[in-house]
Order: C-alpha cells, then structure tokens, then sequence
C-alpha cells in the first residue's frame, strides 16, 4: 500500500512537471510569436533543416556546435567535480595553508564574473603556459563551476553526523578510509540535487566560451543569423537544443537519486 502510494505521488509529481514545462513553453512561444508578429517579422522555418543535417545527411552547423558544446560541458564538469572535491577537502582539512589556499581561491572565483575569467585566462594565462582555445574554455569553466560545487560538497560532509566518524575512528579506520569508505558516500548522495543544478549551470554558462571564438552551439547560431537574418527561427532551435541537454541531465539525475535512495533502503531492511 506505501509502495502504491509513493508510486502515486511520484506519477503524479512527473505529470504536474511535465505540465509545468509545456505550460511554460507555450507561453514564450505566444510572446515570441505575438512580438515577431507586431513588428511584421516574415518566418522562415523551412530554411532551418539544412542547419541541422546537410543534404547528404552528415551533421549541420547546429548540430556540429552542439557537439562542442557536449565537448566542452564535459570536460568542464569532470574538472570541476575533481576541483570542488579537493577544494571541499581542504577547507575541512586541518591544514592552515590548505585552508587559506581554498578560501583565496573560493574568493576570487566567486566575487568575479564567469565572462572576466574566460578573458583572463585566454589572453593573460594562456599565452604564458601555452594553453589553446579550448584548454582555456575547459579551465575557466572547471574554476568556475568547481567553487560553487565545493561549497555544496563541504554541506554535505558536514550534514553527516558526527557519530559516524566517531564510530568509524572507533573501530580503527584512518581519517582517508573513513571519508573514501563512510563519508563521502553518504554525503554524495545527499548533495546530487544541487549537484545536478550546478551541472545545468555549467552547461548554460558554456555558451560564453564563443567569445573567444570557439565554435560551439552558440557561436555557429550567431554566425547563421550573420548570415541568413533567421534571427528568431536559429534562437528557437539553439534553445531548444540546449534544453534538451538541461532536461535529459536533470532526468538522468532524478533516476541516479531514485536509485541510489532504493538501494540505501534494501540495505536499511536487509
């Protein structure tokens, strides 16, 4: 009967979601349409496909900056999980320079816009290290992205109680095995939701990297509308594309919670 009940508001959870978003939807597509309409704008959505697929079937601009930006995003995400899981171990450590290290660090890519560290690192680091385009894109986004995570991974350590390290120091456990083997565990677990918002961040917030001209998805959409003037039709496919990234990393997220939420329980009963 609790199964049935939880599957129930689970359901109806979903559906309520689900109609939130095309609710939502439906509502920028009437501004959209009813402002292109005020101004006498003429669509041209038939001219879109060839962006998408080249006639010979092969991956369009669109659909090639998408997979820089996929590129991008990924690496990104990777350096800044290890990045935010150092710099939360350090702020906890009992290390005096670790602890001034990753507050400094914490300081200075927080109180800085995103935009100012991508032009930084491309034109003042990367020359002295011999960093390229992409190098710097891949690093400016793991600074960024890895504080804000850090920040979300030291709540969570902390949120663990503390008879759990008294109980795993008790038994003889070094203070590495105790995170690797009790801590860490259970503080992931809890910290996936924000986890995953930090992820759809940093896939948004990769559409900055075009400024220094790498051709992801947003960089090939404004070099379309240079030179089409589709302005509007290009908008809608590059938003929707970034959507579906959004949407399927946040559904991706959902099942690793749900997963992970069902196998603490079986471990709890068993």
């Amino acid at each position: 009967m609790i199964l049935t009940f939880r599957s129930l508001r689970c359901s109806c959870g979903t559906l309520c979601s689900v109609a939130a978003y095309a609710l939502t939807m439906l509502l920028v597509v009437w501004a959209v349409l009813r402002g292109a309409e005020s101004m006498g704008y003429n669509w041209q959505w038939y001219r879109i496909p060839r962006f998408i697929f080249l006639p010979d079937g092969s991956p369009g601009p669109l659909l090639q900056g998408a997979g820089i930006t996929l590129l991008v995003s990924g690496l990104g995400f990777v350096g800044a999980a290890v990045l935010a899981l150092g710099t939360a171990l350090l702020r906890l450590s009992d290390s005096v320079v670790g602890q001034a290290l990753a507050r400094g660090y914490l300081e200075l890519i927080r109180n800085t816009p995103l935009l100012v560290q991508i032009f930084f690192i491309y034109f003042v680091l990367a020359p002295a290290v011999d960093l390229g385009r992409m190098s710097s894109a891949v690093l400016a986004l793991a600074l960024f992205e890895g504080a804000y995570a850090s920040e979300i991974i030291r709540a969570g350590i902390l949120g663990i109680p503390r008879g759990q390290w008294e109980g795993a120091l008790s038994l003889g456990m070094k203070r590495s095995s105790v995170y690797r083997q009790v801590i860490l565990p259970q503080a992931l677990r809890n910290v996936l939701p924000p986890l995953t918002s930090q992820g759809v961040s940093l896939v948004k917030d990769s559409a900055l990297v075009s400024t220094i001209a790498i051709y992801d998805l947003t960089m090939h959409g404004q070099a379309i509308i240079a030179e089409t003037f589709l302005s509007f039709e290009i908008w809608f496919v590059v938003a929707a594309i970034y959507l579906v990234f959004t949407l399927t990393l946040s559904s991706l997220a959902r099942l690793l919670e749900k997963r992970s939420s069902s196998h603490l329980e079986d471990s709890c009963t068993g």
